[in-house]
């Protein structure tokens, strides 16, 4: 029993210093969820504003841009994943994945051939894994992204929107990140960038209530104001997902971290009751053998004397 006993005490201490690391890291992420709500709200005024501008231009002119104009028949889409650098984070990565995946088979179901640009590390190896083709990858920023890293990504894919289909453009593109709820709820979603749906956009930026807005004249023209705002667009909806998708990160692994200390806590005290009856069970019988051997030498000392 000795040598359990020295099993259990190797297994707590083991699992003691696993708790330690996994409590680090829970308030690690715990404080850069923080960070990463204020990075998030403050990028919405921008996005909002700058949204209602495109929506205004696009609106208020007859010219026909190749980021706002519908194809009839569109045959390619590109699709940008976000997911993240590092591990430990519960499903976090994994449910972007099949939200992607959903939206591919959607877009091939639909005769669209589909185009796959992915941020993050567990993305590209997910996907490298697979033997699947993988048009551009950005890797090294998740859990902190910058507005240069956005504009980093949105420059391949703007790219190829302003392509033709023939010379490798595509007609449509999609973004898949986590959207952040709360510190509990964090939700992968899909969103159709462009062609930018200007109804819906508007709607969704005036909450809900879209107004008429008039016709108005252009200096250059119209087409150099989408040319310059369009982009930038992009950009703010790309840079907002990234953030968005970085505090979804931090929460999935502070929650996966916090569940990880808890069922070291209780490994650790099962553990323990189990060293506990060990000990115990070691004592008793060496009281037993105490007790065997003076019983033993009282009936020979006995015997002797007789």
């Amino acid at each position: 029993m000795g040598a359990q006993l020295r099993v259990y005490k190797r297994r707590i201490k083991s699992v003691t210093a696993t708790k330690k690391i996994t409590k680090a890291m829970e308030m690690i992420a715990a404080s850069r969820i923080v960070k990463a709500q204020r990075q998030v709200a403050a990028s919405m005024p921008y996005a909002t504003e700058l949204t209602r501008a495109v929506t205004a231009v696009a609106t208020g002119s007859n010219t026909k841009h190749p980021l706002t104009t519908e194809v009839d028949s569109p045959a390619r889409a590109a699709v940008l994943l976000i997911t993240s650098d590092r591990g430990l984070a519960g499903g976090y990565s994994s449910n972007a994945i099949k939200a992607a995946e959903g939206l591919a088979k959607r877009l091939t179901a639909e005769g669209k051939e589909v185009d796959t640009y992915i941020v993050g590390r567990k993305g590209v190896s997910y996907y490298g894994f697979r033997g699947r083709t993988v048009v551009d990858s950005w890797t090294g920023f998740t859990d902190s992204p910058t507005y240069a890293d956005a504009k980093k990504v949105a420059g391949p894919l703007i790219e190829s929107v302003v392509k033709e289909t023939a010379e490798g453009g595509v007609d449509e593109l999609h973004i898949v990140f986590t959207e952040f709820v709360s510190m509990m709820t964090q939700t992968p979603i899909d969103n159709r960038l462009l062609p930018l749906s200007l109804a819906t956009a508007e709607a969704a930026e005036a909450g809900g209530k879209a107004e008429i807005l008039p016709l108005f004249d252009f200096e250059p023209s119209a087409e150099d104001v989408l040319d310059a705002l369009l982009p930038r667009y992009v950009e703010s909806r790309i840079y907002n997902a990234l953030l968005q998708s970085a505090a979804s990160e931090h929460a999935a692994r502070r929650r996966a971290m916090k569940s990880a200390t808890d069922n070291a806590e209780e490994l650790i005290k099962s553990l323990t009751r189990l060293a506990n009856a060990a000990r115990q069970a070691d004592i008793t019988q060496e009281i037993s053998e105490i007790v065997g051997g003076a019983s033993a030498l009282a009936d020979a000392t006995a015997g002797s004397d007789k």
